[in-house]
């Protein structure tokens, strides 16, 4: 079924007669050769298959991604423990496996050639010329019997054989297996090529009979039986060595190694953890910092923007002010000075004046009242240009342009003003005192005019760097969300101070009313 699978999706295929069959439509069922059970086939749509393949292959990359932003996502630190724990444990895995063979292969050919110097100073001198010799007689057997069973080998060798080239065994300590003949193993060949060959072999991989029986560890050692004269491999001598203490030394020795190693690489991932965690601290905190002064910085390039928006308003608000202010004197001028000149210009061509016939008393009247109207304009004037003119405003301190302007305004209106001042600052920019003296003047005219003048005051104080100006009055107070858009003096003030980087504040609640005003002494100096 598979099989028909297979070749169903990848292309057209013959159908049960042996006929080739077109592309199905890719909406239509096909039975999927051969039938199941009862005969009946399994429908499979081409379509719908394709189309699961192209949904659940978007879920492995949308897996995989997630994994890696939550990767992207962990500490430094995190991440350096993670791959690095795995990278560590690995290299010593991989280490540790090395170091252990290589000690192993050390200690078992250590041990081979003390068995192979052994059989060189000891067995060797006992055999005959092997190479005329095909059978040991009982002499030599005998010698290898009493040899073999005593001294420090006796107690620990379990079997012993003497091989010759063609694979026969010229002795064993078990005599049934002397003279037979067997196919030279690997090992034999390898030490008849003149290589002493060794071969641990613990409990559980034993193959021999005698050797289960033994249940020990062996050592198997293929050494190579020389010729004296000529150096010639003449045989070969098959130890199977009983080795307990040898196990024993080779897992110590494992045991060491592991230890050596996992120490070794556990003080060198601690080292560069705590190097790489320290700068990983080191990081958080400078991102931190970073995060911050970022954070910082968009505040402030918000509140610049706001304030630059807020200025460029009070700009426009202030140019359409001056232009309010401009239009408001000039209908001043055309109102006054200006009809009273044009009224002296036409009594100076009356014919009162032209006629050299018109009596003295009558000339002296005429004369007397184009007098009149170039005074009155004259001291219209000089009014329109007290409302204008600070005189001395630059030269005097603020102390002295606040008792100046109450001073002036309690001549103009003989009501009663209290004035209060704390450390006034003793320097200031000409644009700060002109904007002080507005507030202070306009905020006067208010209290008088809409407070009756009654509990008038007039506070100075110093926060920080900033000076701040309160005049406040008794009255009935208003609500400041009726004053009209076209209303020049609460408008112009909150204009001229913000105008100057400044605040200004204004609180109508009854009873009566308080308008604050502050600058910075810094920020106005500059200006």
């Amino acid at each position: 079924m598979a099989v028909g699978l297979l070749r169903w999706l990848l292309g057209p295929r013959s159908d049960r007669t042996g006929h080739k069959r077109s592309e199905p439509p890719a909406q239509t069922w096909r039975a999927i050769d051969p039938p199941i059970g009862d005969g009946s086939y399994i429908g499979i749509n081409r379509t719908m298959c394709r189309q699961r393949i192209e949904r659940t292959s978007p879920r492995f990359v949308v897996r995989a991604n997630d994994l890696i932003t939550r990767w992207n996502a962990q500490p430094l630190a995190k991440q350096f423990l993670m791959a690095g724990g795995i990278v560590a444990a690995t290299a010593m895995i991989v280490v540790g496996a090395f170091v252990t063979s290589l000690i192993e292969d050390a200690v078992t050919r250590n041990s081979a050639a003390t068995t192979a110097l052994y059989v060189d100073s000891v067995i060797a001198p006992l055999l005959p010329d092997m190479q005329t010799t095909e059978v040991l007689d009982d002499t030599v057997s005998r010698a290898l019997d009493e040899t073999l069973g005593q001294g420090a080998l006796g107690g620990r060798l379990l079997a012993f054989r003497l091989w010759r080239a063609d694979g026969t065994i010229l002795y064993a300590n078990e005599e049934s297996m002397v003279g037979k003949r067997f196919e030279l193993s690997p090992e034999l060949k390898a030490a008849f090529d003149g290589e002493v060959v060794a071969q641990f072999t613990p409990v559980d991989d034993l193959d021999g009979e005698t050797e289960r029986a033994a249940n020990k560890p062996l050592l198997e050692i293929y050494n190579p039986v020389l010729q004296p004269w000529s150096g010639q491999v003449v045989a070969v001598s098959e130890f199977h060595e009983i080795a307990n203490d040898f196990e024993l030394s080779l897992s110590r020795a494992r045991i060491q190694t592991w230890l050596a190693v996992a120490g070794f690489t556990l003080a060198f991932f601690i080292m560069l953890s705590a190097i790489v965690m320290r700068g990983s601290r080191t990081i958080d905190k400078q991102r931190l910092a970073l995060k911050q002064r970022v954070e910082e910085l968009s505040a402030l390039l918000e509140q610049n923007e706001m304030l630059r928006g807020r200025l460029q308003q009070a700009s426009q608000r202030a140019t359409a002010l001056n232009e309010q202010m401009l239009r408001r004197i000039g209908a001043d001028l055309h109102d006054g000075p200006a009809q009273l000149l044009a009224y002296a210009s036409l009594r100076v061509d009356s014919e009162a004046l032209m006629n050299t016939s018109t009596p003295t008393d009558k000339r002296e009247r005429e004369v007397a009242a184009i007098k009149a109207s170039l005074d009155e304009a004259m001291r219209e004037i000089r009014t329109i240009c007290n409302g204008l003119v600070l005189p001395q405003i630059e030269t005097a301190s603020l102390r002295e342009i606040l008792e100046r302007c109450v001073h002036a305004h309690r001549q103009r209106t003989g009501s009663a003003v209290d004035l209060s001042l704390s450390r006034p600052p003793d320097h200031l920019s000409p644009s700060a005192k002109i904007c002080i003296y507005r507030f202070v003047q306009e905020a006067l005219n208010n209290a008088y005019r809409h407070g009756g003048g009654v509990g008038q005051r007039v506070v100075q104080s110093m926060d920080g760097n900033r000076v701040r100006i309160e005049v406040a009055d008794g009255g009935p107070g208003f609500d400041p969300d009726k004053i009209r858009p076209t209303s020049l003096g609460l408008a112009g003030l909150r204009e001229r101070i913000e105008s100057l980087g400044g605040t200004f504040e204004l609180n109508g609640a009854a009873p009566g009313t308080v308008v604050r005003m502050s600058l910075g002494i810094e920020e106005v100096g500059q200006l």
